[in-house]
């Protein structure tokens, strides 16, 4: 018999003679692993399997009303982490209502210039919404721009 190596950690296994298309190996947290990726695949795919799946969570809710209230209670470093996590939802969803504000000032028509500075700048190549402090330097209003060299 020929070696296989797993999928998941990537040691080597001899093939079971029952499933001779076995590419997990028997170790427990591959196979638990083996299984949520069926499970992920199957709703995604299977709308009568995500439905089915969807009902259970209810019922188990419904028979363990308290549980989620216990939970926060008695895990607070992960109360902390999911509140973190949602403020940082809340603030995409902010800025994803803002892409759509025709108010906002098109700096792209602006005769000024613009310099974005500071850590992050390369993840704004196509990225016209950035969260900044503006500064605004207004010149002599009666002085007239240079006119450039010829």
């Amino acid at each position: 018999m020929s070696t296989v190596h797993c999928r998941y950690c990537q040691q080597g296994f001899q093939r079971s003679l029952y499933h001779p298309n076995q590419n997990v190996c028997c170790l427990e947290a591959c196979q638990r692993q083996r299984c949520r990726d069926y499970q992920r695949q199957k709703r995604q795919t299977d709308a009568d399997y995500r439905e089915t799946c969807r009902e259970s969570q209810k019922k188990w809710r419904a028979a363990h009303p308290g549980y989620q209230k216990a939970y926060w209670h008695n895990h607070e470093h992960a109360a902390e982490q999911n509140r973190q996590r949602q403020r940082e939802r809340d603030r995409q969803r902010r800025v994803q209502n803002l892409v759509k504000n025709n108010l906002a000032l098109d700096l792209k028509r602006s005769t000024t210039g613009v310099w974005l500075v500071g850590p992050g700048v390369s993840d704004l190549v196509k990225n016209n919404l950035a969260a900044s402090h503006i500064v605004i330097f207004q010149g002599d209003p009666g002085q007239q721009p240079a006119a450039p060299p010829s």
